[in-house]
Formats: C-alpha cells, sequence, structure tokens
C-alpha cells in the first residue's frame, strides 16, 4: 500500500498563536503513523508561478490513516488553536506511488 503525503502551503501572520498550534499538532500526526519530512525551511520555486509562503509535507502510511488523522478530534483541536493565526493554510493529500519491486 502506498504512502499518503500531506502537503500544506501556509502563511503564519500571528507566530505566538501558531505555536500554540504547533504544541498539539504533531502528537496527532503521530497518532495516526504521520512524520514531518518538511517542515518550514527554505524552499525555491524552479518553475511555474506558485509562490508558496511556508510548506510543510507529512507522509502517512496510507490514505486512509492520513484522512483519519484530518477527521480525528485530537487534529481538530489542535486546528482551533491555528485560528486567526494564518492569513491562509492550503492542505492537500495525495497519495504515493507504489514502490517498486
Amino acid at each position: 500500500m502506498p504512502h499518503a503525503y500531506v502537503i500544506v502551503d501556509m502563511k503564519i501572520t500571528d507566530a505566538e498563536r501558531y505555536k500554540q498550534y504547533m504544541a498539539e499538532a504533531p502528537a496527532a500526526v503521530k497518532a495516526f503513523g504521520g512524520e514531518y519530512l518538511v517542515r518550514g525551511g527554505r524552499h525555491e520555486v524552479m518553475e511555474g508561478g506558485w509562490q508558496p509562503a511556508r510548506l510543510a509535507v507529512l507522509r502517512f502510511p496510507s490514505m486512509e490513516r492520513a484522512q483519519a488523522f484530518y477527521a480525528d478530534q485530537g487534529y481538530r483541536t489542535a486546528r482551533a488553536k491555528r485560528e486567526g493565526a494564518t492569513e491562509f493554510f492550503n492542505m492537500v493529500v495525495v497519495e504515493g506511488v507504489a514502490a517498486p519491486v
């Protein structure tokens, strides 16, 4: 079963409030077998017009686990603490390719 990747593009406007979200979000991610692969850090647009502000990439064992993480009460609580801390917070989940045999 292929992994699933959650990709987030966000613009943080209230760093102190965002810290409240980050205090809870990692535990919610971990509870569903997820891990952070990218969390901010330097990035460069190589092609196209997309100008992301801050990126995060998370990996989950499956699409179903990523969806369960998002729907879980623990993450809903974390999301509520993020309200008002970002100008935008765009999140998608995409299924990865099956590993070659």
